[in-house]
Formats: structure tokens, sequence, C-alpha cells
């Protein structure tokens, strides 16, 4: 009942302009998400990397708990998790960081960490009249066995739920 509730709510405070699955094979998918959100591109910024354990749905990770999860902000940085018994997961890998315009990211989120693929992640702050317009696309390719068109969109599923949590977290500030 309270997903009902939130998915009105995340609607009125960042506007969905794009959500979809750009493109889907045995080999490959690529997803795109992107809302507009009245937060200037450094606050959200340093929403995305500062705070990601305050958006990032904690369903989606290792640990269950996003209060696991964090990034360290540099090239070579990680989007990462802190697991029990000192365990760590790197979810995705910082490949180019232009603070306050775009993240670029290698890696397999969840599930496809244990398959044969690679993931290209980016997460783009584009400067508008109101705010900021802030898009996720995703891009995997691989080749796991039954190849990857069935698991596309629940990846896509994951992705925009992702952005619309943080868009639900700027509103807050």
């Amino acid at each position: 009942m309270l997903r009902l509730v939130c998915i009105p709510l995340i609607a009125v405070l960042a506007s969905p302009l794009k959500a979809e699955v750009t493109s889907v094979a045995e080999y490959g998918f690529t997803v795109n998400h992107e809302i507009s959100i009245e937060a200037e591109p450094f606050v959200v910024y340093r929403t995305m990397t500062a705070h990601i354990n305050e958006w990032w749905n904690g369903e989606h990770s290792w640990s269950g708990d996003a209060a696991n999860l964090y990034m360290k902000i540099e090239r070579g940085g990680c989007f990462c998790e802190r697991l029990p018994n000192n365990g760590r997961v790197e979810h995705l890998r910082i490949i180019y960081l232009a603070p306050g315009e775009e993240i670029r990211f290698d890696g397999a989120l969840g599930p496809l960490q244990t398959m044969p693929v690679a993931g290209r992640m980016i997460w783009k702050i584009d400067t508008t009249e109101t705010g900021s317009k802030v898009s996720f696309t995703y891009m995997v390719f691989g080749h796991p066995e039954g190849g990857l068109q069935g698991i596309a969109s629940a990846v896509d599923a994951v992705i925009g739920e992702q952005l619309g949590r943080l868009g639900q977290r700027l509103a807050r500030d």
C-alpha cells in the first residue's frame, strides 16, 4: 500500500521526462531514465554522491540496508557497500568524474555480477531554467546463458526506482 502512495508523490516532486529500455538484444540492453528536479546541479551531485544511503533502496543491496552504501568520489573510486564480518562489495567503479555534471561507472549491479557481462552506468546532470535534468543510463553487454532479454525490464525497473527515490530525496531539501 505504501508503494502505491509514494508513486504519485514522486511524480509531483520530480517530473519524469523519459523512462525506457532503449534497446534490447540477446547480448545486451540499454535503459535510460530522466527526471527534472528543482535543485541546482551541485546540490543534486552532492546528494547523489555523499548521501547515496539516503536515496538508494536498501532492498537493492547485498546487505539489505542502505546505511551500508557509500561512494568514494575519485577516479577509480567506487559505489560500494559494507557487508557483515568485514566484507565489502563494489557495485560500480568510477571511470570519469566531472563534479556537478557527470559520473561514469563500470560495473555489473546485483545479480548481473554473477554473469559474464560488463556494464557502463552514466549519471548526468544538466542545468535547466528551473533546476536540473538528471539522467541515469545503464548499458549492459555480455554473453550469459539464455541471453539478456529476460532481465532488461527488471533492471530498467530498479534503475527507474532509484532515480525516482533520488528525486524524492532532493524534494525534501
